[in-house]
């Protein structure tokens, strides 16, 4: 891949003015005009099973005086991170206050049941462990129709600062994540799938383990929401029935935050954290994001820019006109560029849900492969016994050198109307500045394809070469389902997805849920008006 060889953070990362937002503190303990951190050493975890098991030692090392903040967006309090007895979330988190941790959690409250969500899971959460002693609490504090989408943890230690660690991603503390490579599902299932996953839905996810200064980054944001006045809910209803249960209604003061942790030994990333906060209109804005934050879509915008060879993509959704016209610009600008995706095979839901979801992806597909029909892949994955596999990843990969894990979505709910946060990475390793980047290419290329954990991945080692693995690798797949599964099973999971097909009725139906309900639009009007971020 014929790149420059010089690679700056600045280049690729935004600067503060860049980020768009005068009210947070977030950047203030960076230098100049950098919104970024250097000497960090980041470790994606990939699946749900590998964080959970590192979560469980972590947490279970803390000792009194340690600090432990979370959010969550979906929450179980008996999801089990090792799948032993006594690894549910809540006892975890509850040994842990009752060492003498100081354990705050922030916990969407979540909408109804009736609508396919989790509100009533959320609230055991809160409410168990608040029993235990930790502060977890109940936050509704987001635009009508909106989330809290965020899924970060933070363990900060008093006598050690270099032992510190964030974590954040995709992956929620509740039912159907822990899942690993093979696929088989998270026997602690969700009961809410689509029925194509079967009764333990195969999930795929990505959580990054960070260490060095950007942990202080990653607390900033806990604290920034932990301290924000606003009620934590404006509903009468919810009110009255958190005093009934004698829930905490209001966060307590936190510690003094500590100094950022050293820079790790040999540590040679360079992280940016972006965010997602919408305008909250009627006077209660964000005291930290006046008018909202959108430093995600601000940062995939930027990156695209330099985009020349591959962008890679894992996401749930891919949604949308502006995510389209993102990549568009993109790959009409730069004739060597290709774009490669691998998402859901199927939407998460039966139902109503359905049909809009399919809309949104085919808006954002189409948009893509008129530009460059010869340039856009899309996969889905199944496991070995050729149950799809629910992608929940949030990855994005740009030319080996931009990598990001987080919570937002390719689509304009994430991107401006819901809480969320990723963390970017740049490498200024100077032996090898893609090294970063290109080992998590090459890690999740290799499970795509179904190759042994030695497998050296040389026909993917150019992004050329993994494009047309992609490609050959499904082709195969797809071709023995088209003759009636006879023989063998080729190896590879992958399985081409085109544009969803849609009649002119469903589409016109499918229009106004899709716009108002799946991807809605959190900015202010004055950038509505402009269609910019």
């Amino acid at each position: 891949m014929a790149l420059s060889r010089d690679v700056r953070p600045a280049d690729w990362f935004l600067g503060k003015i860049e980020r768009g937002n005068p009210s947070t503190r977030l950047d203030d303990v960076h230098p100049g005009d950098e919104a970024w951190s250097l000497g960090n050493r980041v470790r994606p975890l990939v699946h749900g099973a590998t964080y959970f098991a590192e979560l469980f030692e972590r947490i279970e090392a803390t000792v009194e005086g340690d600090l432990i903040f979370f959010t969550d967006w979906q929450g179980d309090a008996d999801e089990r991170l090792t799948g032993e007895p006594g690894s549910e979330v809540v006892d975890v988190l509850g040994r842990a206050d009752e060492r003498g941790v100081d354990v705050r959690g922030l916990v969407w409250r979540s909408h109804s049941a009736a609508l396919g969500f989790t509100a009533g899971e959320n609230l055991r959460l809160g409410e168990d462990l608040q029993k235990r002693g930790a502060e977890a609490l109940l936050d509704m504090r987001v635009r009508h129709g909106g989330s809290h989408h965020q899924k970060m943890l933070v363990i900060r230690h008093h006598d050690d600062s270099s032992r510190d660690v964030a974590y954040v991603g995709g992956i929620d503390l509740c039912h159907s994540r822990r899942d690993d490579a093979d696929h088989h599902g998270d026997p602690q299932a969700l009961d809410s799938m689509a029925d194509e996953y079967g009764e333990t839905p195969p999930w795929h996810d990505i959580q990054a383990a960070i260490s060095g200064p950007a942990v202080h980054d990653v607390e900033t944001v806990f604290r920034e929401r932990w301290e924000d006045p606003t009620p934590l809910s404006r509903s009468p209803f919810f009110w009255l029935r958190d005093k009934i249960l004698r829930l905490d209604l209001s966060p307590d003061p936190l510690p003094e935050q500590a100094l950022p942790p050293p820079p790790v030994d040999g540590g040679t990333h360079a992280v940016q954290l972006l965010r997602t906060y919408p305008d909250l209109r009627l006077n209660r804005d964000y005291p930290f994001a006046q008018g909202g934050e959108r430093s995600v879509a601000r940062g995939y915008t930027k990156a695209l820019t330099k985009a020349r060879r591959l962008v890679y993509v894992e996401d749930q959704y891919l949604w949308g006109r502006h995510i389209g016209d993102a990549f568009v610009q993109a790959l009409g600008a730069h004739p060597d560029l290709h774009v490669l995706a691998v998402l859901p095979l199927h939407p998460d839901l039966d139902g109503m849900s359905r049909v809009p979801e399919m809309l949104g992806r085919r808006r954002a597909m189409l948009e893509m492969m008129r530009v460059a029909p010869d340039r856009v892949s899309v996969y889905g994955i199944e496991n070995r016994a050729g149950t799809p596999v629910y992608v929940h990843a949030k990855c994005c990969l740009i030319d080996d050198t931009w990598a990001t894990i987080g919570s937002d979505n390719f689509n304009r709910r994430s991107w401006t109307h819901d809480s969320e946060l990723s963390a970017v990475v740049v490498d200024t390793d100077p032996d090898d500045q893609r090294r970063y980047a290109r080992s998590l290419r090459l890690e999740l290329a290799r499970e795509h394809l179904d190759r042994d954990a030695d497998d050296p991945m040389d026909d993917c080692a150019d992004t050329d070469g993994m494009y047309a693995a992609f490609e050959e690798s499904a082709a195969r797949l797809d071709a023995w389902y088209a003759a009636g599964r006879v023989g063998p099973k080729p190896t590879g999971r992958l399985r081409r997805l085109e544009p969803p097909r849609l009649g002119p009725v469903q589409r016109v139906l499918a229009l106004a849920p899709y716009l108002l309900m799946h991807d809605p639009d959190g900015r202010p009007r004055s950038l509505k008006r402009s269609d910019g971020f």
